[in-house]
């Protein structure tokens, strides 16, 4: 049965035609707030609950609390509803909302709406107000970020090229830019924010990168956990993998103890990578929205460089001083800018861009698909790196073993089964693209985890 179209009070609210009136006159929600409306407007005799909106509303993203909030304000305003007296939407603590509206009636929403009468939302607060409160001018001097974003979508709603003409050459301007920046996502039809054309660049960049950090934090900090123990995972796999393979080979002189070395090496090894390329990944996507693309590459680049760095420099360290080898021919930071910067490639590319906000939270298949798309781009730069002679996780430690007579973890064996005498092209390529196979996947399937609401 199609959802019918409601009226209540002055406001017709039609999910047929996706628009909200009041009056006569259009109220504009982005989509993501239309539908929530609508689900507490169907649901509106019982309480619905934080979790189910966020699995019906954000479906397809990963957002913090903050962004719920943000929603219900929002749609508080644009239906003239005060908290603490609702008309509209009920806040029950700690559990969810519910929709309050007196007197909803319900008619089939199949033909075309009432004609626009052409006028306009009343404004809430004059300009000057939402101009001053946005600077924390007096009387506004102890506005709160939230009351300070809701200045910024009024200000989007009125006009955005009037809004910043106002604020350029204003002290604390740069911040005022940044906040209208971020707010533009959540009101449809908003005008551009530039940046670098305006009065001061680079303050405005490092206001907009700072208020996005503040904001997703610990959403961000809570993907980076998640993305290193799925590269802890990958890593784990890989080394059972190898190590059953080593003591199953025939030729092979390694003990069935190799296989617990080589999962402890694997998982060592996947949660460094996972860590570094994981915490890039995660600050890009919680804090660029207009370059997506670009950001994921590059910070996942730049966390894998330092992950790779950092590896190469404990493992070389830990040979020299206690066994008093000294072997460079290990991988290190090239190999993780490489691989860092194919996952974020192929993760940027296999989720869906935001333009509302959140970071990608693709669900069931399409989790998969993500997680081995990610997997496949790490694995082709796998092969990439092993052509140019550098070395991954395996080889590196093919390498060390060429170096500690009688040590069971060289790959020869292996190698020997593909027809090579030792670790040649074509075990090398197979061998590091199913490392880096491996090693993308788990990434993103950590990556891609939805935490539980409360």
């Amino acid at each position: 049965m199609p959802t019918p179209r409601f009226r209540v009070g002055p406001f017709l609210l039609s999910p047929a035609h996706r628009t909200l009136r009041r009056a006569g006159a259009d109220v504009p929600l982005i989509p993501r707030y239309f539908d929530l409306l609508v689900l507490l407007v169907v649901n509106r005799h019982r309480v619905v609950t934080r979790q189910e909106i966020f699995d019906r509303a954000w479906a397809d993203v990963v957002v913090s609390d903050g962004a719920l909030s943000q929603a219900i304000r929002t749609i508080r305003r644009s239906l003239g509803d005060d908290p603490r007296d609702p008309r509209f939407i009920r806040t029950v603590s700690r559990h969810g909302y519910q929709f309050v509206g007196a007197n909803v009636t319900e008619e089939t929403d199949d033909g075309p709406l009432p004609a626009l009468a052409g006028s306009s939302v009343s404004e809430i607060v004059r300009t000057d107000a939402l101009i001053d409160c946005l600077l924390r001018r007096p009387p506004f001097e102890n506005a709160t970020d939230e009351e300070r974003h809701d200045a910024a979508e009024e200000l989007h709603a009125l006009g955005t090229a009037e809004a910043l003409r106002r604020l350029d050459g204003e002290p604390g301007h740069a911040e005022a830019r940044a906040i209208l920046r971020d707010a533009r996502w959540n009101v449809p039809g908003a005008g551009d924010v530039a940046l670098l054309t305006s009065p001061e660049p680079w303050a405005s960049v490092l206001a907009v990168v700072r208020l996005r950090f503040r904001r997703a934090a610990r959403q961000a900090s809570n993907r980076w956990g998640a993305a290193s123990l799925g590269g802890t995972a990958a890593g784990i796999v890989a080394g059972l993998a190898g190590g059953l393979a080593l003591w199953l080979v025939p030729e092979s002189q390694a003990r069935a103890n190799v296989i617990a070395a080589l999962a402890v090496v694997g998982a060592i090894a996947g949660a460094v990578g996972a860590a570094g390329v994981g915490a890039g990944l995660a600050a890009a996507e919680a804090v660029a929205r207009s370059a997506r693309l670009t950001a994921l590459a590059v910070c996942g680049a730049a966390g894998g460089a330092l992950s790779g760095a950092l590896a190469h420099a404990l493992t070389t360290a830990v040979l020299a001083g206690m066994f008093g080898r000294d072997l460079d021919h290990i991988g290190g930071w090239l190999e993780g800018l490489v691989l860092g910067g194919a996952a974020g490639l192929g993760y940027a590319l296999s989720t869906a861009p935001l333009p509302g906000g959140g970071l990608a939270g693709p669900r069931g298949a399409a989790r998969v698909r993500a997680s081995f798309l990610t997997g496949v781009a790490c694995a082709v730069a796998a092969v990439l790196l092993t052509m140019a002679d550098r070395h991954l996780v395996a080889s590196s430690l093919d390498v060390m073993a060429s170096a500690f007579e009688g040590s069971d973890v060289g790959l020869a064996p292996i190698a020997r089964l593909l027809g090579e005498e030792a670790l040649h092209p074509l075990t090398r390529t197979l061998v590091g693209a199913f490392e880096g196979l491996l090693f993308g996947a788990g990434l993103a399937f950590g990556l891609t985890h939805r935490p539980r609401h409360r």
